[in-house]
């Protein structure tokens, strides 16, 4: 699939309340070379108690158990993805380009990445723009020149841009009717949606939150409680490794 043959748009996730974000939102629409769309994010501090109870599983959907509570900024982010998917389908559009407000876009090198991501979007479904330069050795599945289709294992976290295709929106919207985990962790567990997460080792979008105002999502917290928390993530992204591994081999 060409961008000239293409039923494709480009989704925005802005949060209204994040007014130094609306400078970004603009450029993205400016640098992006198809239809764009403003999503507004679904503001997670304003979410009530329903809302919450109607997403959140109190109970452990996927192992391994997610070790922290999903704070409300985490809920609005996966439920703001979670609208972007339902536009895809609604709008029966083949794939949809996901991106956050906090990016910037490089034209010259991400237009070489979206038109190669366009032609192995059906057959790979979820194809990441990573905002960080790839470092680990990933399997290369598909290959154009200097531009390189990668699976990494575990599937990188972050979820700042993505090109979803309508069948992974479908898949992705019925196995997150409720959640347990936030979104990119979610992600992770491709055993369970059965949607597996390639990426672009070039992909011309780099992350600006800090000069966007900051991480709309992450709580300040102790010291002492930070350490803990570092000590359960390392165990869970332990877990989250091995199984990986071990699904990658059982899958195929």
């Amino acid at each position: 699939m060409n961008l000239e043959d293409s039923n494709t748009k480009c989704f925005i996730i802005h949060l209204k309340r994040a007014h130094k974000r609306k400078s970004f939102v603009d450029d993205i629409i400016k640098n992006v070379p198809i239809e764009s769309e403003i999503i507004n994010a679904v503001d997670g501090k304003i979410l009530s108690e329903k809302d919450i109870d109607n997403i959140i599983s109190y109970n452990e959907i996927y192992k391994p158990k997610y070790p922290f509570k999903i704070n409300s900024g985490e809920i609005g982010c996966f439920l703001s993805h979670r609208k972007a998917w339902k536009k895809i389908v609604e709008q029966k559009l083949d794939a949809g380009l996901i991106l956050e407000d906090d990016i910037r876009i490089n034209p010259l090198t991400f237009n070489k990445s979206f038109n190669f991501s366009l032609k192995n979007i059906q057959k790979y479904k979820f194809i990441q723009f990573q905002v960080r330069k790839i470092i680990k050795k990933c399997k290369i599945i598909q290959s154009d020149n200097e531009l390189e289709l990668l699976q990494p294992l575990p599937t990188f976290l972050r979820t700042s841009a993505q090109l979803v295709s309508y069948e992974a929106a479908v898949e992705l919207l019925n196995k997150t009717t409720k959640i347990d985990r936030p979104i990119d962790t979610t992600l992770q567990i491709f055993w369970k949606t059965k949607i597996i997460c390639y990426c672009i080792n070039s992909s011309g979008i780099s992350d600006h939150t800090f000069e966007a105002g900051g991480s709309t999502l992450s709580k300040k917290t102790s010291s002492i409680l930070q350490i803990s928390k570092n000590v359960k993530r390392l165990i869970y992204r332990t877990k989250i490794f091995y199984l990986s591994k071990y699904k990658k081999i059982k899958e195929t």
